[in-house]
């Protein structure tokens, strides 16, 4: 396996302009990995999120203090934030009830998001080194709406990290519990994935970003570590294949992060227990 080639993406979101930034002061902050892209909104009451034609399922994050009710498919169901939803293909809408953050992932059928992203050009040779997402089995019922009340799901990760996946067709997201404690940085776990990405999503608190790109036999080639001291919230790290990386909270009071990926993660999912919404989505055989 080559080393990896592909820089990494540190969008510093609290810092940065947004995307796009609609009529009613709503803000969009886009970025994008090669098969996925994370639009986080900063979104006003009165603002309506809307999809036609979605090609395919995507993932919808409510932060909490945030309220909004999710139509897709004839159905509703309202939400007062700290929740989680998968939206069927088609069209759909979010109608935003109370002003607070919204997270939605898309895969990369979503060509007009992927094109505005701050990103785009990175990936403009279309990343040959990570494996395309072939979408999973349809859900148990059919393609519809799903709405998770994250205070009904806790971890069942005995690891301090307190991780809480789901999965859809073509994406997987770790929603984990929000961290009271810092991680302890005797106990990290740097890794790299070869194919496939990780985007790492801050939603509240600091984080320090480390990674390390793998020497190829071409030394012009080599890069730096990169070391991210501090990071606030909300931030969006796109981690590439191959790229060491490990991750740890800061400061003081709640920290809280989101990693994302697609296609689902089988290790994840061979995991008895381990998806909490796999009673909905089955493997492949």
């Amino acid at each position: 396996m080559s080393g990896a080639q592909r820089q990494a993406t540190h969008a510093r979101l609290y810092a940065a302009p947004p995307e796009i930034t609609d009529a009613d002061g709503s803000k969009h902050w886009i970025t994008r990995a090669a098969n996925f892209v994370v639009v986080v909104t900063d979104a006003k009451a009165g603002t309506v999120l809307t999809r036609k034609g979605q090609a395919d399922e995507y993932m919808v994050v409510i932060m909490p203090g945030c309220a909004a009710t999710l139509e897709a498919q004839g159905s509703t169901e309202a939400t007062t934030g700290d929740s989680f939803a998968i939206f069927p293909p088609g069209d759909s809408k979010i109608r935003v009830k109370k002003a607070g953050t919204i997270a939605r992932i898309f895969s990369n059928k979503a060509a007009d998001l992927c094109e505005a992203a701050v990103n785009a050009t990175t990936y403009a040779d279309g990343a040959p080194e990570v494996t395309p997402i072939t979408p999973w089995p349809d859900p148990a019922g059919g393609f519809k709406l799903r709405h998770y009340k994250m205070s009904d799901y806790k971890s069942p990760d005995a690891n301090p990290l307190k991780m809480r996946v789901f999965r859809s067709t073509n994406l997987m997201i770790n929603i984990f519990e929000p961290w009271l404690k810092r991680r302890d940085e005797a106990k990290l776990s740097p890794h790299s994935h070869d194919d496939f990405e990780q985007i790492s999503l801050g939603l509240k608190g600091g984080f320090a970003h480390h990674l390390r790109y793998p020497w190829t036999s071409n030394k012009e080639s080599w890069r730096p570590d990169e070391h991210e001291v501090y990071v606030a919230s909300p931030s969006v790290l796109v981690i590439p294949a191959r790229v060491i990386h490990t991750s740890h909270d800061l400061g003081e009071g709640t920290t809280w992060l989101i990693d994302i990926f697609g296609p689902p993660r089988r290790d994840f999912s061979e995991k008895p227990g381990f998806v909490l919404n796999a009673m909905d989505y089955p493997m492949p055989a």
